[in-house]
C-alpha cells in the first residue's frame, strides 16, 4: 500500500515539480514562434540590451522575482508575459493533478502545457502552428487507445467532426464576406479538443469559447473605445481555455 502511495505521488509530483521549467520553455515558444525564430537551441539573451543571460537569470519564477521585473545588466523591464506564463503552466499542473488517476493527471498536464502554449501564440500573432495541433490529435486519440479504448471510435469521429465542422464554417465565412473568419489552425485545434473530450463535448467546447472570446472583445472594446467588423479577435486562446476546463471537469465527475 504504502509502495502505491509512493508512485502514485511520484506521479503526481513530476508534472508540479516540471511545471515552472516547462513553463519556461513554453514563454520561448510564444516568443519566438511568432517572430519565426527557432526555440531549439541558442542563448536566451536580454531582448533590450542583447547581453547573454546566465543560469542565475533564468531560474523559473525565482528570477523574476529577485531581480523585481528588471535585466540585471541595463534595468530594462523584463516581460511579464514570461513570469504569467510561468505561473499559469504551474496552475495546469495542479488542476491536472485533481484527476484521480495518476496516468490521467500526467497526460492532462502535458495536454494543458501544449494547449497553453497554442493560446499564447494565437494570442500574439493569429496562428495556430501545424507543429503543435496536429500531435496534439494524435496525442488525443492515442490517450484513448491507452486509457479508454472504449471512446476511441467517438474520439476519431469527434476529432473529424471538429475540423470538418469548423472548416465549413470557415469557408461558407470566407464566401459569404470575402475575407477569413475562421482559419485552419482553430479547426485543426477544435479537432485536438474532440480528441480528448469525444463528441459529446464539442458543442460546449464551441460555446465555451465564443462566449469568452465575445467577453474578451466586449473588455476590448470598452477599454480601446471601440470595435467593428474588422476587429480581430483570436478564437484559439479561448478554445484552449474551454479544452482544458472541460478536460479537468471531466475526470472529476
Amino acid at each position: 500500500m504504502l509502495t502505491l502511495r509512493l508512485n502514485y505521488d511520484m506521479v503526481w509530483l513530476a508534472p508540479l515539480v516540471a511545471s515552472p521549467f516547462i513553463g519556461s520553455f513554453v514563454g520561448v515558444l510564444i516568443a519566438r514562434v511568432p517572430a519565426g525564430r527557432g526555440f531549439v537551441g541558442g542563448r536566451s539573451a536580454c531582448a533590450a540590451c542583447g547581453h547573454t543571460l546566465g543560469p542565475r537569470d533564468m531560474v523559473p519564477i525565482l528570477s523574476f522575482l529577485g531581480l523585481r521585473g528588471r535585466c540585471r545588466y541595463c534595468q530594462a523591464a523584463i516581460p511579464r508575459r514570461d513570469f504569467v506564463v510561468e505561473l499559469a503552466a504551474i496552475a495546469v499542473a495542479v488542476a491536472a493533478g485533481l484527476a484521480p488517476d495518476p496516468a490521467f493527471a500526467a497526460v492532462g498536464a502535458v495536454l494543458g502545457w501544449v494547449l497553453l502554449a497554442l493560446g499564447g501564440i494565437d494570442f500574439r500573432c493569429f496562428r495556430l502552428p501545424d507543429f503543435l495541433t496536429l500531435p496534439l490529435v494524435l496525442a488525443g486519440l492515442a490517450q484513448a487507445l491507452w486509457l479508454e479504448p472504449e471512446f476511441l471510435a467517438d474520439r476519431a469521429v469527434a476529432a473529424a467532426l471538429g475540423y470538418l465542422g469548423f472548416r465549413a464554417v470557415g469557408e461558407t465565412y470566407r464566401y459569404v464576406r470575402g475575407r477569413v473568419g475562421l482559419g485552419e489552425g482553430d479547426a485543426k485545434l477544435l479537432a485536438a479538443g474532440g480528441a480528448w473530450l469525444g463528441s459529446a463535448a464539442l458543442p460546449y467546447v464551441v460555446l465555451m469559447a465564443a462566449g469568452a472570446g465575445l467577453a474578451y472583445a466586449g473588455v476590448a472594446a470598452a477599454r480601446r473605445g471601440r470595435i467593428d467588423a474588422a476587429t480581430r479577435v483570436p478564437l484559439g486562446p479561448f478554445l484552449a481555455l474551454a479544452i482544458f476546463a472541460l478536460w479537468v471537469w471531466r475526470v472529476l465527475v
